[in-house]
């Protein structure tokens, strides 16, 4: 018997849709038994005051997704399905604390390392930029491109950090990626499995999580006044390092020249030791001129230069890429890996932005404008904490650290923080491994996402954290 009760408000499913659920229900709770005939489309819609269209749309659906089958001249007939499993409650609930909710951020203001000024972005030229490159390559948006990315964007990049970096590469050494840490997934595949990783310590800990769930060998190496500790380098034997010469992330030390020489010296007295060097916010440099990338000073090709559009540009693009020195480019031709994770469009957008000079004509204006917030945002500090408050690496990038002659704890200060409604980070959660704590509290504060006017309550908040009763 096939009972079906049609809602005909204007708020319910369409009148085929409702036909479609009710027997598929029926069919999957036994209800309507294998083998069985249902009515025909014209006995149904009579039933039910219906069209036939509509019925004959539900009966097509259901014939399409295997409910029903039909025998000619004889109609229709319930399919043999297994039956489904059935709970008093359903297992299919998401339990609690799987769940995601969104967070009201209304009224907080960000110290967070992570964020870049959108409201500065020149959304219509990059619509321009975008709108111009799907109108001249529509038919490569029909198309799987290469595993790589567009050859023509790759040379756009080559060009782009030849000039603002002194990386010497070829287009065809470029590998775009949806992210730096997918792209150093990637490349642990194309380095030997039994490869030891060293990383600085404190350091990039989504990094260093990476590599241990690839289940990767990982070392910790301490910073000193230029960098990775040559010392520690020396006693553990790593075969790859993963460094951040142009500003070390979080401390800020910008390595010179003697220190990457040593690092280049390193990697060149043995086969099979490489360096990979993350530049990811080298475009902000403050005060001095921008130092050239460490792959700039190798001649024996064993730096691996990683970069992105992250912060230049902004995190939702989700372009980054790396350069692969020419023995590991021809392990990944041999491997024939066919990854495509970079959007095609906004590969043609970013080239078109490049090319036509937006790009450079952006990153002068952010520039001078993280400038002017980062020096309101030191001086302000400066003013409120007096000599209780240290700032160091504030010479390069979009963060900095803080020291504070305190002795609140750095996890007393974030839950006063988060109280404040600000949000902030401190070393403590770059910390890969125990140890080398500070005796002072650090926070790192960035002040890429902070508004000229949020800059003075901003600290006054801090203050409360750090030092308010």
């Amino acid at each position: 018997m096939l009972t079906i009760s049609i809602d005909h408000s204007e708020t319910a499913d369409y009148i085929y849709q409702q036909i479609y659920q009710h027997i598929k229900a029926a069919v999957l709770k036994r209800s309507l038994m294998p083998h069985t005939k249902v009515p025909s489309k014209r006995e149904l819609a009579e039933t039910l005051k219906v069209s036939v269209n509509s019925v004959n749309s539900a009966y097509q659906q259901l014939l399409s997704e295997g409910y029903l089958y039909a025998v000619e001249r004889k109609g229709f007939f319930v399919e043999e399905i297994d039956t489904v499993y059935h709970e008093e409650t359903p297992s299919l609930l998401l339990p609690d604390n799987l769940k995601e909710r969104e967070t009201d951020k209304s009224g907080w203001i960000s110290f967070s390392h992570m964020s870049v000024d959108t409201a500065h972005f020149p959304l219509k030229s990059w619509f321009r930029c975008e709108h111009k490159a799907a109108a001249r390559s529509f038919h490569t948006l029909g198309e799987l491109v290469h595993p790589q990315g567009l050859y023509e964007v790759r040379e756009t990049i080559s060009r782009l950090i030849s000039l603002t970096r002194g990386v010497t590469c070829r287009p065809e050494q470029i590998v775009l990626g949806a992210g730096t840490q997918l792209l150093v997934q990637l490349l642990t595949e194309l380095l030997p499995k039994d490869a030891l990783y060293a990383m600085e310590n404190p350091g990039y800990m989504r990094m260093y999580r990476l590599l241990q769930n690839l289940g990767k060998k990982v070392a910790t190496i301490s910073l000193d006044e230029k960098g990775m500790s040559m010392d520690e380098i020396e006693k553990r034997r790593p075969s790859v390092l993963i460094t951040t010469p142009s500003h070390q992330f979080p401390s800020g030390v910008i390595m010179p020249a003697s220190r990457r020489i040593q690092l280049l010296n390193w990697a060149a007295e043995q086969n099979g030791r490489f360096i990979i060097e993350d530049d990811y916010d080298s475009e902000f440099k403050y005060d001095a001129d921008t130092i050239p990338a460490l792959q700039s000073l190798d001649r024996f090709q064993n730096v691996i230069y990683m970069g992105t559009f992250s912060k230049s540009l902004f995190p939702g693009l989700r372009i980054s890429y790396m350069v692969l020195p020419p023995g590991l480019l021809r392990t990944f031709k041999e491997r024939t890996y066919d990854l495509h994770t970079c959007s095609t469009l906004a590969q043609l957008a970013l080239k078109e932005f490049i090319e036509s000079g937006e790009y450079q004509k952006h990153i002068k204006k952010m520039k001078q404008h993280y400038k002017n917030i980062r020096e309101r945002l030191i001086s302000a500090l400066e003013e409120t904490f007096g000599e209780r408050i240290s700032v160091k690496g504030a010479n390069a990038g979009l963060h900095f650290v803080t020291e504070f002659d305190c002795a609140r704890s750095e996890k007393e200060i974030l839950a006063r923080a988060d109280a404040e409604q600000l949000d902030l980070f401190a070393m403590s959660r770059f910390r890969l491994k125990a140890g080398g704590d500070s005796n002072k509290p650090q926070l790192i504060l960035g002040f890429a996402r902070l508004k000229e006017s949020d800059i003075q309550e901003g600290v006054y908040r801090l203050y409360r954290a750090v030092f308010g009763a």
